[in-house]
């Protein structure tokens, strides 16, 4: 993954009145990552979303996507840019086919190269054996999956999906899942909006956790969850044959161990930073067998209530 910044939100508001619905929000988002906006309904994720798009102004701030300003610049973000809101619309009384189409020559696409793109976007979700079957009959799934072939049909920088995987049954749901990965590993960056935490989780690679128009916490979920749940420590799980007092103690004395906890063939090691590789050499130094190594992972969920907690909801 490239480290070059793609998004870049600084100071930036939204108010309606007194009430402020996204306040002083400061964010980076790097070309190729799945970024994931994270909390309950109202808490600004979908306000944030349209000032990154250019579809509503900040009262306050600044946003530059690609290079351009949202706010100065909408037409310009908008070539770069895909989008699939929450309540996606098509023409029901088209086919598959032709709202594509329309998509297509809105987008500026000739006849002949929206007819290639369209065949080939709706194979790669699904789609190929409906193509001339009207919307109005699609499951929502089904209509999701079109979806996300409206965000692939200019071949966008960037693809913003605010709560894609609403109303689909698990299946469905990784399956969506599934082709929002792929279109990651084309390049394109993601930003995705959700408050369904093991979603996220699944494909994220970094979160911001949104709560009453602030954003509480932001990094990886690893990052996250040590900041959280351990107190910024380490906890490396390890299991190895046969565990022995040496062993324990030459672990103990590695520099950057806070403590080790054994329990039959295991051994659960407190650090302040990330010590697998000195802790392996010494087991195998030592004649014993190391079987597994882990650091321990967090779930959202914990994160989430944690920061929750402490933002007093």
């Amino acid at each position: 993954m490239s480290q070059q910044s793609i998004i870049e939100a600084t100071s930036l508001t939204k108010s309606y009145g007194d009430f402020i619905a996204v306040n002083e929000l400061n964010l980076r988002i790097d070309e190729g990552e799945i970024f994931g906006f994270l909390g309950p309904n109202g808490a600004g994720k979908t306000t944030t979303m349209l000032m990154l798009l250019g579809l509503t102004e900040p009262t306050s701030g600044n946003v530059m996507v690609c290079g351009y300003n949202s706010t100065r610049e909408p037409l310009n973000v908008k070539r770069v840019v895909g989008y699939l809101p929450e309540k996606v619309g098509f023409y029901k009384e088209l086919t598959a086919r032709q709202n594509l189409d329309y998509i297509a020559a809105l987008n500026g696409l000739s006849r002949k190269e929206a007819s290639k793109r369209i065949e080939e976007i709706l194979d790669s979700v699904g789609l190929s054996e409906v193509v001339d079957k009207k919307v109005g009959e699609f499951s929502q799934g089904m209509r999701q999956r079109l979806g996300i072939a409206d965000v692939m049909i200019k071949d966008p920088k960037i693809a913003f999906f605010d709560e894609p995987t609403s109303g689909i049954d698990p299946k469905g749901t990784g399956e969506i899942l599934g082709l929002i990965s792929k279109m990651a590993k084309r390049n394109v960056t993601v930003v995705l909006s959700s408050h369904q935490l093991h979603h996220v989780q699944k494909i994220c690679n970094r979160v911001a956790i949104f709560n009453k128009g602030c954003v509480v916490a932001e990094g990886s979920i690893e990052q996250l969850g040590r900041d959280a749940v351990a107190g910024g420590k380490f906890r490396i799980e390890v299991q190895v044959s046969p565990v022995t007092h040496k062993l324990v103690n030459d672990v103990k004395k590695v520099n950057g161990v806070l403590g080790v906890e054994t329990s039959g063939d295991s051994l659960s090691i407190n650090s302040d930073k990330d010590l697998r590789s000195q802790v392996a050499k010494i087991i195998v130094d030592s004649g014993s067998l190391l079987i597994q190594m882990k650091l321990e992972e967090y779930g959202l969920d914990e994160i989430y209530k944690k920061y929750f907690r402490e933002a007093g909801s």
